[in-house]
């Protein structure tokens, strides 16, 4: 007789770990590396989100068509019309002589023109990055739990570094575009309204390119900076709004009533400004950064 060989049963396989927000993010990427394939998803889902909200879009629109369009094209024919001796007499005050001296130097029926649209309208620009950035980023975690979305987002294969870089992102985007279109239009108008006069293009000159290019995105991301976790902790975008605000009004404040000077400034002074911004955005960033988890969004909702 031929012995049967007995089928050696086969090893069971290893108990599965249930999946929970903390896990579910874990890229198949590299470690240290980025998944930029999710972040531009997760940026493409927010900005998606973002045209379909009304009380999202509104703002963005009104307050820079009001601030840029509207404000200088009133002002700049007021300005043009303005008599030049009681500007002259301002101008040459001993407190204010030393700041303005490159306005000085102009012809007196340019210097209301370029006073008002070059230096004390400008800075204006500057508020448009922090307001546009305030409003995406109390969207960017609280709207999720609006719409009821979150719990899509925090089953995503992406890491919760990338995750945080995605939100920030998503609103850093759109609110330089906006500031940036913004400066263009502004640049367009103040020439326009000013050329009757001015017979030539005197916006944009080194230092409101400098502030724009450089200072402005520094001061978006600041407020992402601050904003952003604030968003990650409200249960609703009214909450996130409202914390938000409390946070943002003193920047604007501090920033529009420092950005005249620094139109005025030399254009070290302004690259190091931005330095000085750009540091302490980043440095948010960073901490807020490795304080978000998936774990603290999920129980905060």
């Amino acid at each position: 007789m031929t012995a049967t060989a007995t089928p050696t049963p086969s090893p069971a396989p290893p108990p599965s770990t249930p999946t929970t927000a903390a896990t579910a993010g874990r890229a198949a990427t590299k470690p240290g590396a980025r998944d930029w394939a999710a972040i531009r998803l997760v940026m493409r889902k927010d900005l998606t989100a973002v045209r379909r909200s009304k009380a999202i879009v509104l703002p963005m629109i009104l307050v820079p068509t009001v601030l840029l369009v509207l404000l200088p094209v009133a002002l700049g024919l007021f300005a043009r019309s303005a008599p030049t001796d009681q500007v002259a007499n301002a101008l040459s005050s001993p407190l204010v002589k030393s700041l303005v001296k490159p306005i000085l130097d102009l012809p007196e029926r340019e210097q209301i023109i370029v006073l008002v649209l070059g230096y004390l309208l400008s800075p204006l620009l500057l508020v448009i990055p922090l307001m546009v950035s305030a409003v995406l980023a109390a969207d960017a975690f609280a709207g999720e739990k609006e719409r009821r979305t979150l719990e899509s987002l925090l089953y995503m294969p992406i890491s919760d570094r990338d995750l945080f870089l995605a939100k920030v992102l998503g609103a850093f985007v759109p609110a330089l575009a906006i500031t940036w279109v913004g400066a263009f239009v502004y640049a367009l108008l103040t020439n326009l309204i000013g050329w009757p006069v001015m017979h030539r293009i005197f916006v944009p000159f080194t230092q409101w390119l400098l502030v724009m290019g450089w200072v402005a995105p520094a001061v978006a991301m600041l407020s992402l900076g601050l904003l952003v976790i604030v968003s990650s902790r409200a249960r609703t975008t009214q909450e996130a709004n409202q914390l938000g605000g409390a946070v943002i009004l003193p920047l604007i404040f501090l920033i529009a009533g420092q950005a005249s000077a620094l139109m005025l400034a030399p254009p070290l002074a302004v690259i190091v400004v931005g330095f000085i911004v750009w540091g302490l955005a980043l440095l948010l960033l960073m901490i807020n950064g490795r304080r978000f988890t998936r774990d603290r969004l999920a129980t905060s909702s």
